[in-house]
């Protein structure tokens, strides 16, 4: 199931949400050379977060393989800065196109629901909370992360707990057909949350995907969101939406 648009307004212009993808995509140009070596490996490797470096479990000189060609040597310094870093890299075009739609169809309403100082405050926030979910579930773990994923798990967070009825319009892929249905946001949250605890549990840590970081993310958005809503935005919003 893949989100195309939600029935829920925006009362405002959602200017942090278009400037959060802004600076992804701009990171992805810039630091990361839109996918392309060495400047991928490298910036996964300097800026992503590698859990047992941060945590100094790693002893200096262990090396990570990134590519047939390039290798990641860690536990020579640590970068305070990763958690957050790791939070604007991706690792491939896929990867950051997926996040930012997301972002796009569920930031823009959570901006709207609290104001966009405290909304860049409410992101980062998750995205740091993501990034301790990962790190506390294996924190001698040599795989780098990168991702916008954990903020936006907090996002979806903040969502299901604000609009849990509003109508999400979906794709729904089923082998060679293609169709479309409409759910109430709880619904597909819901199932997203349960495929990423699922998947975290199969994965024991490891492997490509952050679930862990994913399921921190989102559950320090269900909480912060108590703290940084506006609830007359909310009443407001509310009285827009369309519900299931």
């Amino acid at each position: 199931m893949f989100p195309y648009r939600d029935d829920n307004p925006t009362l405002a212009t959602p200017v942090i949400t278009v400037l959060l993808i802004g600076a992804n995509v701009a990171a992805w140009i810039l630091l990361q050379g839109m996918g392309s070596d060495p400047l991928l490996a490298r910036s996964v490797c300097e800026l992503g977060l590698i859990p047992g470096e941060f945590m100094g479990r790693v002893v200096p000189g262990t090396s990570f393989p990134l590519t047939p060609t390039e290798t990641c040597v860690l536990g020579v310094e640590r970068h305070w800065y990763t958690p957050l870093s790791s939070m604007f890299l991706h690792g491939g075009w896929l990867h950051l196109i997926g996040n930012m739609w997301f972002l796009w169809v569920f930031g823009n309403n959570v901006e709207d629901s609290m104001g966009r100082v405290r909304y860049l405050a409410f992101y980062l926030l998750c995205g740091l909370a993501a990034a301790a979910g990962q790190t506390v579930v294996n924190p001698s773990s040599i795989v780098p992360m990168v991702g916008a994923s954990g903020a936006i798990g907090g996002v979806m967070g903040a969502y299901v707990v604000l609009y849990p009825r509003v109508r999400v319009h979906m794709v729904v892929f089923l082998f060679i057909f293609i169709t479309r249905i409409v759910v109430p946001a709880y619904l597909m949250l819901g199932y997203w949350f349960l495929l990423q605890l699922l998947g975290g549990s199969a994965a024991q840590g490891e492997g490509g995907v952050a679930f862990w970081a994913h399921v921190g993310g989102f559950v320090a958005g269900a909480l912060l969101i108590f703290l940084f809503k506006d609830p007359e935005l909310v009443r407001k919003h509310r009285a827009l939406a369309q519900y299931v």
